[in-house]
């Protein structure tokens, strides 16, 4: 008997800063083996331990601008002075082989995706937009004071930017409201699931 599979999708997680999407991305990918990241392409010099094509793309600026040029990334952007993109090929070649593949993007970015995959049919089909949103803006200015990384002036700064992306939910698939890691991680595995449950995606079995 035939196993009834269904289409790999492609996830993409947004949140506000300290909102904890990296930590969502991380415990989701150890809860799924069949899933994997996107690797972005950068013009920054690897840091110690970075290996090319594991932790990042390294491309050189000419290079970096060459492929922009010629359309290949579905969402670039210039962070300090340094480039960051995410090519099409990535997503398709993942997609493709069968893996679900997840993105970690930030607010501005992810409009940038869907905007572009709708003509993409191949990853227009397969994208799920997340927002994982703090309970209150007090505890999202709790966990931004906690990682003592940034002045009271940066995080006033990252505040006002938070309040415009979180402004931002309706445009998502999904609100993910931010409860434990474990709550979150569980009602992001039931999004992943429900997904691939969509009649659009499921291959019928043989009967």
């Amino acid at each position: 008997m035939k196993k009834n599979r269904s289409h790999p999708l492609l996830i993409l997680i947004s949140a506000p800063s300290g909102g904890g999407k990296t930590t969502l991305c991380n415990n989701l990918l150890a809860s799924r083996p069949d899933m994997v990241r996107a690797i972005t392409c950068t013009t920054r010099a690897p840091r110690k331990g970075e290996m090319n094509g594991v932790d990042y793309y390294f491309f050189s600026a000419a290079e970096f601008q060459w492929r922009q040029r010629a359309g290949e990334f579905i969402e670039h952007a210039t962070v300090y002075d340094n480039r960051y993109g995410i090519l099409k090929s990535e997503l398709l070649e993942k997609l493709r082989s069968g893996r679900d593949v997840l993105l970690n993007v930030d607010v501005q970015g992810a409009a940038t995706i869907r905007g572009r995959v709708k003509a993409e049919p191949e990853l227009k089909r397969a994208l799920v937009t997340v927002f994982l949103a703090p309970p209150f803006i007090a505890e999202l200015e709790a966990r931004l004071k906690n990682r003592a990384a940034d002045s009271a002036a940066v995080i006033r700064k990252r505040l006002a930017v938070a309040r415009r992306e979180i402004a931002q939910w309706k445009t998502f698939d999904y609100l993910l409201t931010s409860a434990t890691k474990p709550e979150d991680l569980r009602r992001m595995l039931a999004i992943v699931e429900a997904e691939k449950l969509r009649a659009a995606r499921a291959q019928a079995p043989e009967f």
